[in-house]
């Protein structure tokens, strides 16, 4: 349990029996209780952490719903209700000034068990932390009291809204693995269960009743199934690429596009899952070995520096471009509502600052795929709302795409709702509005003609339009070596000797698909 109590074993509950003093082991609901506790604090460390850096491992729900944690329900449960009430619970501790130097080093698992003396239904009686903190409920209950006085309002739920927790309802859409199961067997085990029907335009994605908690399930703990949105599943669906092709996974984690590649790839040919963060690169790890992706290699590095002129790449006819991005498209489905960025009053120069560098980020990395002279199909994606991100990374590649021989192709061509048409064939695009389709998502698909390989120009789409700034230049090539760096069964990785895993914001993976 890291740092949380690691050594510490195991509680007992004390009690008398005349004069002798006795101890019994706890019951499984105080065990649980007393672990979800400590699995809780350990997640709350690393959302805190992330979110602080505003790099993101993992969301609230991946970090949960790994296998790591046992406790799954009381841990999410533990998790959200204190992110909900973290300001407040730091303002009580802070006042009462109760915690010394000691538990401000476990400052996490502090501020669960505060949740749960102030708010929570059970009174948290078990373990060394416990203890410390409950003798000073009063302490702590007298000053939330002064705080709410001071705040103007009665009860803790007449806050300010920025403590409600916003209506994210929809379906629950799995797609089934065809590495190791078939749709017709999933329907039937699910229809055991649930009310379950075939999504009428994504392969292989199955729609459950909105809330349907899968986690647990068997196909799910097996590989079998995938908790992947429909918005997360049209992108490798769009780029379609064939059994015995080479493709190109560029920002991959945590893998359920690769291995939905994978998957339509017929478990044939190879794909080069490229990232960048290593502990991003552990979820893509085990994320293929629980799909049994075993034509999966795992690059350790930045896509930005794979040399297109090397001859490990020279095969490449697909790539699939999932960059960093704002992740305001599934801002409630991550739970992000509830991290301490989001409830701080930011300025819109502040936000446009950080847009406009993730934009130039998207726009190189777009760049970079259109070079690699074999590409015959580019998909880009984010799951981000707004045209700097989308339309507007497009529109400053075209004329570069166009003198490769690319164009935009229609995709989804039922789908209704389209690009923003600020240039001529943003109707090829194709967006997803939170409202309507409860997240916020963007594709765009680049093709080439068969007849004009390595950047010979072509008329396109994108041909006869006026771009801002245009950028026709290529990024210097390093003429890098790659290394073993870990070998399994399924999967190698590779590591650039010369390029350590030092923090690059812009490259980090904002969220979970």
């Amino acid at each position: 349990m890291g740092r949380f109590e690691a050594r510490e074993k195991p509680p007992v509950r004390g009690g008398r029996e005349g004069n002798k003093l006795t101890e019994r082991r706890l019951s499984n609901g105080e065990r649980s209780a007393y672990f979800a506790r400590r699995e809780a604090a350990k997640v709350l460390r690393t959302v805190l952490q992330g979110d602080a850096r505003r790099r993101a491992v993992a969301s609230i729900k991946s970090l949960v719903y790994g296998p790591a944690v046992r406790n799954k329900k009381a841990t999410f449960a533990l998790v959200c209700q204190t992110l909900k009430y973290l300001p407040l619970i730091k303002d009580v501790l802070e006042a009462a000034g109760v915690l010394n130097s000691k538990w401000k080093r476990q400052e996490e698992l502090m501020y669960i068990i505060t949740y749960d003396i102030l708010f929570g239904k059970e009174m948290p009686s078990y373990g060394t932390a416990e203890k410390y903190l409950l003798p000073r409920e009063g302490a702590l209950q007298s000053t939330l009291a002064r705080l709410l006085v001071k705040m103007k309002v009665k009860r803790v739920e007449d806050l300010p809204s920025i403590y409600q927790t916003p209506d994210v309802s929809k379906p629950r859409y799995v797609r089934v693995n065809t590495l190791k199961l078939d749709v017709e067997s999933a329907l039937l085990e699910f229809g055991k269960q649930y009310t379950v029907q075939k999504d009428d335009m994504v392969p292989n994605l199955l729609i459950l009743p909105p809330g349907t908690d899968l986690h647990d399930h068997p196909l799910v703990t097996s590989g079998r199934v995938l908790l992947q949105g429909k918005a997360s599943s049209m992108v490798a669906v769009a780029l379609e690429p064939q059994a015995g092709w080479e493709v190109l996974d560029a920002c991959s984690a945590p893998g359920n596009k690769t291995v939905h590649l994978s998957a339509l790839m017929g478990g044939k040919g190879k794909i080069i899952a490229c990232e960048l963060n290593i502990e991003r690169v552990k979820r893509l790890m085990n994320t293929i070995r629980m799909a049994g992706a075993t034509n999966v290699e795992v690059l350790h590095g930045d896509f930005l520096d794979i040399n297109i002129d090397d001859p490990k790449y020279s095969k490449i006819r697909a790539i699939l471009l999932d960059p960093s991005c704002s992740g305001s498209g599934t801002f409630s489905e991550r739970l992000d509502h509830l991290l301490p960025s989001s409830m701080k009053s930011h300025t819109t120069d502040v936000d446009m600052t950080r847009l406009t560098k993730l934009a130039a980020f998207q726009k190189r990395a777009l760049e970079h795929a259109l070079s690699f002279p074999s590409v015959e199909r580019i998909a880009y994606s984010t799951c981000s709302i707004h045209q700097i991100e989308n339309e507007d990374v497009i529109r400053s590649v075209l004329p570069l795409a166009s003198s490769y021989g690319f164009h935009l192709a229609t995709l989804f061509p039922q789908w209704p709702r389209r690009g923003f048409p600020i240039f001529v064939g943003a109707e090829h695009l194709v967006r997803m509005d939170p409202v309507e389709d409860k997240e916020g998502f963007f594709i765009a698909l680049f093709v080439r003609e068969r007849n004009c390989p390595g950047g010979t120009s072509r008329t396109s789409t994108a041909s006869s339009l006026e771009v801002e700034n245009p950028s026709m230049h290529k990024r210097p090539l390093h003429n890098q070596k790659l290394r073993p760096f870990l070998s399994t069964k399924i999967s190698r990785i590779w590591l650039h000797p010369s390029l350590p895993c030092k923090s690059r914001n812009l490259k980090r993976k904002h969220n979970e698909q």
